[in-house]
């Protein structure tokens, strides 16, 4: 077996916003000159947090460590739907919002807990025959998407001042947020969008542990290779 490079392994970036996860993957490919660099587990462009970076052969591992269960912190608007289910897309709806407690916001939400089929927003980057369901979402063509299978194994709301509420969930890879945002808002009665988002754990690794991409970009190879998490230790 060959000898590993000291850039085979993972990166932990701390994502910010405005950035694709590919802006992320480009940026430290091009400032680094390393020919291989992936990511596990998109996050959106308003999305923040803990992207894993794989370098090398460390992409060799990419599918494993995306399918590692993720907790999320952020909030939600209740009143106004969109097209996206998040802060991004064109206004649906807008309803009043009904008076109700924290305490009531998340005996709401912990119907949502434990398995259960999810169906994908329209915009994301899951193919129907060969196109990303984002491109058809643009042209205004709403297609039929396939439920996924996901389970939640928390969703609370730590505060709550109408109409935004500050929520911790922990689910399965491929459970999308936002469509938890809109299917929640839908059984308040008045719709809801995803409105700030923030990854935090990704499988055994933490947010705490990573580097703002910024900061990653400013460093040395040699101060790089400090931050890269070895082959061996990710695949152990």
């Amino acid at each position: 077996m060959h000898e590993f490079d000291v850039f085979d392994g993972a990166l932990l970036i701390d994502k910010p916003v405005g950035y694709t996860s590919h802006d992320v993957v480009d940026a430290i490919r091009r400032r680094f000159q390393i020919k291989k660099v992936g990511h596990c587990g998109t996050l959106d462009p308003n999305a923040t947090g803990l992207l894993i970076i794989v370098l090398g052969r460390g992409t060799k591992l990419s599918e494993r460590l995306m399918s590692s269960d993720k907790v999320y912190e952020g909030t939600i608007k209740f009143g106004e739907t969109t097209d996206s289910y998040d802060a991004d897309g064109e206004l649906v709806t807008s309803l009043p919002v009904p008076p109700m407690t924290l305490g009531e916001l998340n005996e709401t939400a912990a119907a949502f807990v434990g398995d259960q089929m999810q169906v994908p927003p329209m915009v994301s980057a899951i193919k129907k025959g060969g196109v990303p369901l984002y491109k058809l979402a643009r042209k205004g063509v709403e297609v039929e998407r396939e439920p996924r299978f996901i389970h939640i194994y928390n969703f609370r709301f730590a505060e709550y001042n109408e109409p935004i509420g500050r929520f911790r969930v922990a689910a399965t890879k491929g459970t999308y947020v936002r469509s938890l945002a809109h299917d929640l808002g839908q059984k308040l009665g008045c719709g809801g969008h995803l409105a700030t988002l923030r990854r935090t754990v990704s499988g055994k690794f933490d947010v705490a542990n990573a580097i703002r991409l910024d900061q990653a970009l400013e460093l040395s190879a040699a101060e790089l290779e400090k931050r890269v998490i070895p082959f061996l230790k990710l695949a152990a």
